[in-house]
């Protein structure tokens, strides 16, 4: 009964499911690979992070020995310590971040260090909307800052207003893209953020590098490998329900049955019989 199995028609069917259940369990496995991986990445960041707050402060030259050097992300968090003077003339705000469930800004102090070039400072956030004479005085003549590493922010970090339109001494980017027609000098394509801030101003914590934690992009792939290990699940399934069909009807075939559409046109007949001698 069940030969039908071994023509050239089914035997291609074969094929295709054997094929399509081998993909999506690839393409499943994969996905998880990658979720299972921004996972321990999300275990050494935070293990990392730790090792940082306990390891002394580095030389902001020993880890970018230059302006244009990038920070990674090994180096992203690490305690720096850098010295130069503090340019309150052309100290930022950074508007609509949050900090504890509340809103407030940042203030940003461009710290001139290596001969002129600036590393831009986090000095430390307040609450409420943003307001200069809300902002202690940052210190005058030569400091010693010291604060956690970050990477120069994007379009998709939260917080950021990239549409451009604000008041002159708000930035909506901490960026050395962002900063570069602000201020005449060089800026460094990193910041930090300051461990001490000076009161009422709160210490804004560093976040993780771009790609290294569990954001919305490590649970899209645990969705995805659900949704592979589904299709696997639903070509299996379409092949037993065509696999069913075929063995009845090749059952009621040996059992002289008509077809399911034959059985219903021949009991129509008499019913049209009826109508025509009424």
């Amino acid at each position: 009964m069940y030969r039908f199995l071994l023509t050239p028609r089914w035997l291609a069917g074969h094929l295709f499911v054997v094929l399509a259940v081998i993909f999506c369990v690839f393409m499943g496995s994969w996905q998880l690979s990658r979720f299972e991986s921004r996972v321990e990445s999300q275990r050494t960041a935070e293990k990392d992070t730790k090792n940082a707050a306990a390891a002394e402060p580095v030389s902001l030259t020993t880890l970018l020995p230059g302006t244009k050097s990038q920070v990674t992300t090994v180096t992203s968090g690490r305690e720096v310590a850098a010295t130069g003077r503090y340019d309150t003339a052309h100290q930022l705000l950074v508007p609509e971040r949050t900090l504890d469930g509340r809103t407030g800004f940042y203030v940003l102090t461009p710290l001139r260090v290596n001969g002129g070039a600036a590393l831009p400072v986090v000095r430390g956030w307040l609450p409420g909307k943003v307001s200069a004479a809300a902002v202690p005085a940052a210190p005058e003549g030569e400091v010693t800052v010291t604060g956690a590493l970050q990477a120069p922010e994007t379009t998709s970090t939260d917080g950021v207003i990239s549409s451009g339109g604000l008041p002159e001494g708000q930035l909506g980017m901490i960026s050395a893209a962002s900063l570069v027609n602000l201020v005449p000098y060089d800026v460094y394509s990193a910041w930090i953020t300051q461990t001490d801030a000076t009161a009422p101003l709160k210490a804004v914590p560093p976040t993780a590098a771009a790609n290294t934690g569990l954001d919305l992009k490590a649970f899209q792939n645990l969705g995805y490998t659900g949704e592979w290990f589904v299709f696997a699940g639903f070509v299996v399934f379409m092949w037993f329900r065509l696999f069913r069909r075929e063995a009845e009807a090749q059952r009621d075939a040996a059992l002289g049955l008509p077809p399911e559409s034959e059985s219903v046109t021949q009991a129509e007949v008499p019913a049209r019989e009826v109508e025509l001698k009424s």
